[in-house]
Order: structure tokens, then C-alpha cells, then sequence
């Protein structure tokens, strides 16, 4: 995996959805970020940090969020913050 550092406007409202496997619970925040460049990515956080985005994160705010590309070409999130 890629790992890096993009900055963007949320252009929708964040999609929460709950993932049962094995009996375990996972939690997702999906998020639809445009960059500068006019770009669309999708960034998907798991449990704690998709709790915190879901809480926190709305429509238009600008974040800065430092994770991983996977194969998907999906921003993985590590870290992300309200700028």
C-alpha cells in the first residue's frame, strides 16, 4: 500500500455502516473528498476513527487526512483532522 497525505473538501454527507464478521463488529465512515485538482476520492475509516468522523465531520468541512491507498484506489485513513 501507498501511504500519503491529501487535503479536501467533504462534498457529501458521510455514509455509516456496521460490518458483522465472525461475530466481531466493525464499524465504517465513507466519505466522498474533492481535492484541489477537482478530483474525487473515496476515504473510508474503520471503528474509532469512523465513530469520530461520523460525530464530528459534516458536508463542506475541509480536512486533511494522512492514510494508505489500497488496491481499490480508496483512501484508507490513519489520521484526519478538521482544518
Amino acid at each position: 500500500m501507498n501511504i500519503g497525505l491529501i487535503i479536501g473538501k467533504i462534498i457529501r454527507d458521510i455514509e455509516f455502516k456496521f460490518i458483522i464478521n465472525n461475530k466481531k463488529y466493525y464499524s465504517i465512515s465513507i466519505l466522498k473528498v474533492e481535492l484541489d485538482n477537482k478530483s474525487i476520492v473515496t476515504v473510508k475509516a474503520y471503528n474509532d476513527i469512523a465513530d469520530w468522523c461520523y460525530k464530528n465531520l459534516l458536508k463542506n468541512d475541509n480536512v486533511a487526512i494522512y492514510g494508505k491507498l489500497n488496491s481499490e484506489m480508496e483512501v484508507i485513513v490513519e489520521e484526519i483532522e478538521i482544518i
